[in-house]
């Protein structure tokens, strides 16, 4: 149920897009306006300029009691005060009338950059003038700017430019648009029928989140999800013994009621570092995670179809739904485990589970259920008051931004994209962020020594747990503040120094 959904919802988002672009392409012709491309220059020595062959018949019918679609044509004469012409006309008809006559057939064009491919027809014949040939469905010609204007029509059609005397050398600046009465109607329909299916979609994932939630024990108030009973309602855990793979469950209790926020914040991520790592390995753990990040790429889909549901029961209710509480913690947790493993630490060998659920890992994460949640900050906090921790997140996770003058180039090895002229370019800086690059320099020392630095792996554990305590803070699972501190190291310092307070003493 919960893949279905997603990919219904994929679906509805897809089409939803669409009816959006459609909209905003019915409102830019209105009061008879046109979606039109940039003018560009075309200049050929030959005697005519013509548009690709086609063998596919457009299919429209004549007489339909709406515009099916207008082509307009705009061309101007460059670096010369001649007169051009522009025809449409059957394929036939063209083919016929250039027939052993020196042509140029456009190919193909692309706009970002210009760039126009020509395929050039010999011949030794001159053309006769074309204003004079009397099978042209539609043309212009003159000096200036020269407009025409074709209602779409089924049939094989060619469009022609050349000098208005039929010389050769055709050097023209040609602007082409289209509108059509098609669009509001299209429109309509793809935001109705993606809605529908984004709803289904919406529907189908947070049904299948809940029944996923449910099929594992519901957190109590003040307890951590897929941890046992919270600390002063039953015994407590004992601390992890040194090496023990997977004892951050028992590292991280509960943060007790009453206990000072500061004491331990509510998420708590845990993470071991294996005395035997391989040198080589790391080299190829990318590829490795591939069906882990196959299978969260789904699985986050569904986390925010989820938390939007949440966010209506939080304003309404004050209550976070526990099955959703329990599946979001779930993703988060899977995710950990793969970004320990893989790209965001490399401080394990073992191959991450494939489950929601606390499993006997080295890598944990865990979020103490809230027994209310205020309806106020639910509006603010997961944007507005994250503000100053998105931004300390993305000094050190992100890879920076950067933005550069107009260009034609495109640069696709820096990912560097031009667009229309006189539009400034957004280009993604490709660098490595600040914990890619502490990951790095980590394999490359384990690559050459087989030894990976303890002060660096506590440093990368305190970068990687700042960023899921405002993941936390964000998704709207608590509504305690992220502290603005680095706290270092495997296990979660506060947690731990909380564990030693509440300990039973064995004196």
């Amino acid at each position: 149920m919960l893949v279905i959904g997603m990919l219904l919802a994929l679906l509805g988002m897809g089409v939803v897009s669409g009816g959006i672009v459609a909209a905003w392409a019915n409102s830019e012709q209105r009061s008879g306006g046109f979606l039109e491309t940039p003018a560009r220059t075309f200049s050929v020595d030959t005697y005519a300029l013509t548009s690709p062959h086609s063998d596919a018949d457009m299919g429209v019918s004549t007489g339909l009691p709406f515009d099916v679609g207008t082509i307009r044509l705009r061309a101007t004469s460059v670096g010369q005060d001649g007169e051009i012409f522009i025809g449409i006309a059957p394929q036939a008809d063209v083919d016929q009338y250039l027939a052993g006559v020196n042509h140029t057939v456009l190919r193909q064009m692309t706009f970002a950059p210009f760039r126009a491919e020509y395929d050039d027809v010999a011949g030794p014949n001159e053309p006769e003038p074309p204003d004079e040939q009397t099978w042209w469905t539609e043309s212009v010609s003159g000096s200036g700017e020269q407009q025409l204007e074709w209602d779409i029509q089924s049939g094989n059609w060619a469009v022609v430019v050349m000098n208005a005397d039929g010389s050769p050398g055709v050097d023209v600046s040609l602007q082409a648009g289209a509108r059509s009465d098609l669009l509001g109607p299209l429109a309509v329909g793809l935001l109705i029928g993606g809605g529908l299916l984004l709803l289904i979609g919406i529907m189908l994932v947070v049904a299948g989140a809940i029944g996923l939630g449910r099929s594992r024990t519901p957190p109590g108030p003040g307890q951590a999800v897929g941890a046992g009973p919270a600390v002063g309602a039953g015994p407590a855990p004992g601390p992890a013994s040194a090496g023990a793979a997977g004892g951050g469950a028992a590292a991280m209790a509960a943060v007790p009621a009453g206990e000072p926020e500061s004491w331990a914040y509510p998420a708590r991520l845990y993470g071991e570092l294996d005395p035997q790592l391989s040198n080589w390995m790391w080299l190829v753990k990318w590829f490795l995670v591939i069906p882990h990040i196959f299978v969260l790429v789904f699985l986050w889909i569904a986390f925010v179809f989820s938390s939007i549901i949440a966010w209506f029961a939080i304003l309404f209710t004050g209550r976070y739904p526990e099955s959703i509480f329990t599946f979001n913690v779930g993703v988060l947790r899977w995710s950990w485990r793969v970004a320990f493993y893989s790209y965001s630490a490399l401080g394990t060998d073992r191959y991450p589970p494939f489950t929601l659920s606390p499993a006997d890992y080295p890598a944990e994460l865990e979020v103490d259920y809230p027994e209310r949640l205020s309806r106020g900050l639910v509006l603010v906090k997961s944007w507005l008051l994250a503000i100053p921790h998105l931004l300390i997140v993305a000094a050190f996770t992100g890879g920076g931004w950067a933005w550069r003058a107009p260009s034609d180039d495109v640069t696709t090895g820096v990912m560097t994209y031009s667009y229309a002229e006189g539009r400034t370019d957004f280009v993604p800086n490709a660098g490595l962020s600040l914990l890619g690059m502490l990951v790095l320099v980590a394999a490359v020392i384990l690559l050459f020594t087989g030894r990976y630095r303890r002060a660096l792996f506590d440093l990368i554990l305190g970068l990687n747990r700042w960023s899921y305590r405002v993941i936390v803070y964000t998704a709207l699972m608590r509504d305690e503040y992220p502290p603005f501190r680095l706290d270092l190291g495997g296990t979660d310092p506060a947690a731990a120094r909380r564990n030693e307070a509440v300990a039973p003493s064995t004196a």
